[in-house]
């Protein structure tokens, strides 16, 4: 079992897959979300230079395409426009968001082009330059960011890169949606493989806070690949989320979280041969309102179990034309390995 690297003043997490199609920036949403209902105050970070990301999800970050404009790279490689917090944006929702820029998509060649001119100012071997270490000084040492927030966590890009492991470096722990089935699936020896490989590559521990089967089908293999995570010994899986694809999806026409798709009754449907998305016309059931309740319990688990900070254990959703509801997860007994 791996031990987590444990911060009693704040959360700092990757939501990190190998594979696609594990809902990573959903997850990382429904996330910052519930840790903002819980009463603290959340930052996330867009890594992941792709439109369909947390930026787009979270409607923010208007300037993405600005080559001129100031951005989340010209500060990792200490070259910004103006101060830090300039380029932070507040989602509806709370939560606050660096957002992506294209210049992410150029980050190792930027990042190379840097280290060939400070290793040759300073007759400085290469190898002796800490390029996965530029996040870490910017977010903590710089910017003193666990003065500013109770969470941050990050939505990296997919591959072993340099974007990659100044996350990881930075942030030391992980969460791991995950396929329960399928080409590409992430396996329990591969879980631990990745989270050895990293630790070695990077030179320090790597905490798993927890893995989380998603997309879960009712099918034999989804149910029988989903006991085989929950029941091992390495990792927690405190949840799983089911295949909930309809609600999922609309979060990126709602722009926001499952949360606000559910109060606000974001629904998209067919209408004069388009299809339309908008609020007030999704119908109450009881199967998403449960799946709400599993997020808001995922964000609970990690904050309480993996990081030891208290937060309020009722997720109260004030749904549009409907009413109230509650659901206490502190008062859920959930059977947690590891």
């Amino acid at each position: 079992m791996y031990v987590v690297t444990v911060s009693t003043s704040m959360i700092t997490a990757v939501v990190y897959s190998e594979s696609g199609g594990t809902f990573k920036t959903t997850t990382t949403a429904n996330l910052a979300v519930a840790l903002e209902r819980m009463g603290l105050d959340v930052c996330v970070i867009d890594l992941d230079p792709q439109e369909g990301n947390l930026t787009s999800l979270f409607d923010v970050g208007e300037f993405r395409s600005d080559p001129d404009a100031d951005n989340i790279v010209k500060h990792i490689l200490e070259m910004p426009d103006g101060p830090f917090e300039e380029i932070i944006e507040t989602s509806e929702e709370g939560v606050d968001v660096v957002p992506s820029h294209d210049m992410l998509g150029d980050f190792t060649s930027n990042l190379e082009q840097k280290i060939d001119y400070e290793t040759g100012m300073k007759n400085m071997n290469r190898d002796d330059f800490p390029r996965y270490e530029l996040l870490y000084d910017l977010l903590w040492d710089k910017e003193q960011l666990h003065e500013r927030y109770d969470a941050i966590l990050i939505d990296p890009n997919a591959r072993a890169e340099d974007l990659l492991y100044n996350a990881i470096y930075a942030m030391r722990t992980l969460v791991a949606p995950v396929k329960p089935a399928g080409k590409g699936n992430l396996s329990l020896g591969g879980l631990e493989e990745l989270v050895t490989n990293m630790e070695q590559h990077l030179d320090i521990e790597v905490g798993l806070s927890c893995v989380v089967p998603s997309g879960v089908g009712q099918t034999n293999a989804h149910q029988q690949y989903t006991k085989q995570f929950e029941n091992n010994e390495y990792y927690p899986t405190p949840v799983s989320i089911p295949n909930r694809e309809s609600l999922m999806d609309t979060m990126w026409e709602a722009r926001g979280s499952a949360f606000k798709v559910l109060e606000e009754r974001w629904k998209t449907f067919e209408q004069d041969s388009e299809m339309v998305s908008e609020p007030g016309q999704r119908g109450v059931r009881d199967r998403e309102l449960e799946t709400a309740r599993d997020l808001y319990s995922l964000a609970m688990f990690i904050a309480t179990e993996t990081f030891d900070i208290d937060v309020d254990t009722e997720l109260v959703l004030e749904i549009d034309g409907y009413g109230e509801e509650r659901f206490d997860v502190g008062d859920t007994e959930r059977e947690v390995t590891a």
